[in-house]
């Protein structure tokens, strides 16, 4: 039986998320295109808490070769994604997800904001095992940890430095190879998020 967090994402509170966070997944491509840039030889990429497949539509767009895979805990999300056949859908809890093999690009957007911070040491080190070569991570950014409330609710949203959490994690087993920021303002179909794209040393 699924408890706190991952039954709430699971449940009602996760379905009005889907509704509330509806997008054209098509203003996502330039984002994606440019991290794609900074790449080379990818050929699979798994997104953990992929929601509806925005993320994932929008890399299908850029490259249909894409072999793609969206992890997510909703069954109304995951029901959406289903309906993109160049997705193929795992329903898990993030935190147990185990995949075939590991992907060339792992990546989360808005994700480990959700998170309780108690997990994040073991998501970081899941994230490094999920990935042949990059990871990427899309999140709220804070110099410091800091909750807010959220729809209501304590404890279900978190800023803090996730970049320097995950580097300082793995230290010279990463190399950063690019970060930056989405300005809401300018692209509406993001949040205000820091961005980190990292590489696994030794795998280039």
């Amino acid at each position: 039986m699924m408890t706190g967090q991952a039954a709430l994402w699971a449940g009602p509170f996760g379905d009005a998320y889907l509704e509330r966070t509806r997008l054209d997944w098509r203003g996502r491509c330039p984002f994606f295109r440019h991290v794609l840039s900074r790449t080379q030889g990818i050929s699979s990429i798994g997104e953990l808490g992929a929601g509806a497949g925005y993320n994932l539509e929008a890399l299908h767009s850029l490259n249909p070769a894409f072999r793609l895979t969206g992890v997510e805990i909703n069954a109304k999300a995951c029901a959406e994604m289903a309906a993109r056949p160049f997705i193929r859908v795992a329903q898990a809890a993030l935190q147990v997800y185990s995949p075939p093999e590991p992907f060339d690009l792992v990546m989360t957007c808005g994700v480990l904001i959700h998170l309780p911070p108690s997990d994040l040491p073991l998501m970081y080190q899941r994230l490094y095992d999920l990935t042949n070569r990059y990871i990427l991570l899309n999140e709220y950014f804070n110099p410091h940890p800091v909750d807010l409330p959220y729809h209501g609710l304590d404890g279900h949203l978190h800023k803090r430095d996730f970049g320097s959490e995950l580097w300082d994690l793995h230290g010279d087993r990463l190399r950063l190879l690019d970060y930056g920021f989405l300005w809401q303002r300018a692209e509406q179909v993001w949040d205000d998020t820091t961005w980190w794209l990292f590489e696994k040393v030794g795998q280039a």
